[in-house]
């Protein structure tokens, strides 16, 4: 501990050993995420990627198309019932 000129007592902030171990934590964490990435992952080829972007993007139009179909629908539905109402 170091005294100051008015007596109180303060110290000097090092890192505690419990701090130390959280790092070393996170340091393997980013150690073993960059090992696993470049060694253990099968990454797909670019047939492979193309195939499966297709296949995204043509799930999503078709439930895009539904979900306007759906909107219209239901659009048209209550216009008719206002107009009984109005």
């Amino acid at each position: 501990m170091i005294s100051n000129f008015n007596g109180s007592h303060f110290q000097i902030s090092t890192f505690s050993n419990f701090q130390i171990e959280q790092m070393n934590k996170v340091s393997n964490y980013f150690r073993d995420s960059y090992k696993e990435l470049t060694e253990k992952v099968t990454w797909p080829t670019w047939a492979q990627l193309q195939q499966s972007t297709l296949i995204v993007l043509s799930a999503t139009v078709l439930i895009m198309a539904l979900v306007a179909l759906m909107d219209l629908g239901s659009n048209q539905l209550l216009k008719l019932i206002y107009s009984f109402f109005s």
